[in-house]
This record gives structure tokens, sequence and C-alpha cells, in this order.
């Protein structure tokens, strides 16, 4: 059942659909998040350019600051309609969704017209710096240091689980630029070229850590004598908690609206395969996939509940962490179903090793490694049920808990 959001929702709807059939590719593109992250997909970088060139690049921003001022409605219809023709709405990342509405509210006229287009055209590719070895669901514990000489801020410290940071150009980072004060105030949010203009590291030595998948899309990250513009400090010195906590309620809210297409996706898949194993009919079977199909429909409403709350303007909040909460729990759970209903199957790699000697499982083995991870990064599910009790629900806080922001380890 289509929802129908009014007349303005059902043109731009038709205006998108009629252009995803005059332009989407002539061969699919792979959808994997893994290998679109880090290049060689086929047709990629044809169809990137050319949803850049219809503007379809931070579609949300405000068109004065060069995007299409889209409402969270039509970005909702947006994203469904790429998900029905099957093609991938590629986006800028990080950049797009993290640091640019940090900046639209935060940074000066000047930071806005030098950021963010560098963004819009994917000059620069953001990773994220805050998550570090003694400093992850207590985000303001952190002990990387910035120290200004000149007109320069140069940072040194360890962060981890950076995601795609062998692919940015820069990276969003919170350093302690003030230590003599309560730990939230003395704290600057600050945007860090991670080379020089000749080409060489910035202070940067990534080291990749290997997950279970094979892959390593994030690394272990030090950064020593790293230097940044002080024009790059967003939200001005010791001022970037405030800024930090608006991109935390875009990472935790920001798709919520159009979650459940990727899950419908998936369970439309395994439905297929079922079929094609000629399962559909085991009682069993029909069973879990009946579970997995009102997850995705409670995911769907919850979502439209979210889109109500964009339309009201209403600040992301605490009960964002529900989401996260749900949907992560969600796709371990729908993964380990979909390992147990294809069987045998499951337990065999199909194309043995990998040029390198990495092996390579198949979409469905992939997703069941990859989201053993998910109830922990971007706040752990743990975290996310404290925040609910005390934000959501107001009941007192545990004996002996520290307050904390949510943030668990992992820049995902």
């Amino acid at each position: 059942m289509e929802i129908d959001l009014g007349p303005a929702a059902r043109r731009f709807r038709d205006e998108v659909r009629g252009w995803l059939e005059a332009n989407r590719p002539e061969e699919p593109i792979d959808g994997d998040m893994e290998r679109m992250a880090f290049g060689g997909v086929p047709g990629l970088a044809d169809w990137t350019r050319k949803l850049h060139e219809a503007g379809f690049m931070c579609v949300s921003w405000p068109e004065e600051y060069g995007g299409r001022g889209l409402s969270g409605v039509e970005v909702a219809v947006l994203n469904e309609e790429f998900a029905r023709a099957g093609v991938p709405r590629i986006t800028r990342g990080m950049g797009e969704w993290l640091v640019g509405p940090s900046i639209i509210v935060w940074g000066t006229d000047e930071q806005k017209a030098h950021f963010l287009p560098r963004i819009i055209d994917g000059t620069d590719r953001y990773c994220q710096g805050f998550s570090e070895p003694d400093a992850g669901s207590d985000l303001a514990s952190l002990k990387t240091r910035g120290v200004v000489d000149g007109d320069e801020l140069v940072i040194t410290g360890q962060k981890v689980w950076t995601s795609g940071a062998q692919m940015a150009s820069m990276m969003f980072c919170l350093c302690r630029t003030e230590p003599d004060v309560p730990k939230h105030q003395g704290i600057s949010y600050v945007l860090v070229p991670m080379k020089q203009p000749d080409g060489t590291s910035n202070g940067f030595d990534l080291r990749p850590i290997r997950q279970i998948t094979g892959g390593a899309m994030f690394t272990e990250t030090f950064i020593t004598e790293a230097r940044a513009p002080l024009f790059n400090v967003i939200g001005g010195l010791h001022g970037g908690w405030r800024v930090t906590m608006t991109t935390l309620g875009n990472e935790r809210g920001g798709n919520a609206t159009t979650q459940h297409v990727q899950y419908r996706r998936q369970l439309d898949g395994v439905v297929d395969e079922m079929r094609k194993l000629g399962r559909e009919r085991d009682p069993l079977v029909r069973q879990q996939l009946a579970w997995a199909h009102t997850h995705v429909e409670i995911m769907r409403y919850q979502g439209l509940r979210t889109l109500s709350e964009v339309v009201a303007k209403k600040e992301p909040g605490p009960a964002s962490a529900l989401n996260k909460m749900f949907w992560s729990e969600y796709s371990q759970r729908f993964a380990e179903l979909v390992m147990n209903l294809r069987g045998a199957d499951s337990m065999v790699m199909p194309d043995g090793a990998t040029g390198d000697g990495r092996y390579a499982p198949d979409r469905w083995q992939r997703n069941f490694l990859s989201t053993r991870s998910v109830t922990i990064w971007g706040g752990t599910a743990q975290v996310q049920r404290n925040i609910v009790g005390e934000r959501v629900l107001g009941l007192p806080k545990e004996p002996g808990s520290k307050d904390t922001d949510g943030k668990g380890d992992g820049e995902r």
C-alpha cells in the first residue's frame, strides 16, 4: 500500500520516476556499500556524475547553499523511487548528511561559501574523527588535543573506527583546545585536510582494521601535528560540543524516514531465494518471513511518524534512540534468520579466496558478518536503552552510571 502524501508529493514522485526511466543506467550497478565506498564498481563514476549534473546531490540543503531545498517528504519520495528503480542514490556521504548541515547551522557566511560547494561537487570527501580508544560512549572524555599556533590549529591524538578514511580528503575532527574547563566546554570541531598541498600526509597515519567480512572499511587513525587553519574551526574555538550535538542528531535521525526501503529490498531478495529453493510454502519459513515483514512495516510507520516531526520542524531528539535500537537489533536478527533459512548453503564461500588472499562471502554471508557490529557502532544498544529510559520515559539514572552522549564506538 502506497500512502498518499498529498498532491505536491505526487507531482514530485512523477518527476523523479520520469527522470529515472529516461536516465537509469543500462547495466545494473552493484549496490554493495563496501564495493561502492572503495571504487572499482563498473558504471558508478558515470552514474555519480549524471546525478550531480541533474542536481541530486545534497538535495535537502537549502537552495541558497546549492541544494534543492527538498522537504523531508520529498526526500522520502526520492529515496523510494530510486529503490523502486533498483539504482543506488549516490550521496556525498558524511559531507552531505553530517558535516554540511552542521556548517549550515553553525558556520559563518565565509565558511558556508567555502566548504559547502566543495561538498556538493565532490572535491572534499569527509571521514569522522570522533571516537577514541578511551572515548566511545562518553565522547566528551576525548584526549586528542589542539594547540593554536598563529593562524593554525595543530592537532595530535588518536581516533578509531574511522570509516572510509582511506578514501577521504578531509576529517571533521573533535579535539580538546581548552583542558582546564569542564569536559564538554573545551572541545573544538575542526575540518582537517588529510593531505598537504603537495600530496603528502598532513600528519595522518591510517592503519586499516580488518573486519570479519574480509574487508577493511575503517581504520585506527594516529594524528601527529596535523595542521588546519583556524578558519576551519566550526562554531568557534572551544564551542565544538554544540556543533557535535547537531552532527549526532543528524546521524541518528537523518535516514529514519526511509530506513525501511533497504530492508524491504533485502526481504524481497530472501523471498525470491526461498522460491528458488522451493521452500516458500514451508509453514516455518513463511512464519519467519512474516515476522520480518511486520518489522519492516513497523519501521515504515516509524519513518512516517518521524516524517511528521520533520514537517512540524521539530529537532531530532532522544526518541531517535528508539529508531537506532529497533533497526540495529532487527537487522542483526534478520541476518541470522536468513543464514538459517538457507541451510548448508550459508556455510560455504562461493568464490574461494580473492586475489589478495581474502575470502569472498556472498551477499547474505557478508550481511550476516557485517551486522555483528550494528548494535555497537553509532551508539550501543545498551546506551540507547539508557537514553530512552532517562530522556524519553523520565526514569532515574542507573546507580553509578556516567553521563553519556549516546555515541557508541564506531563511526560508520
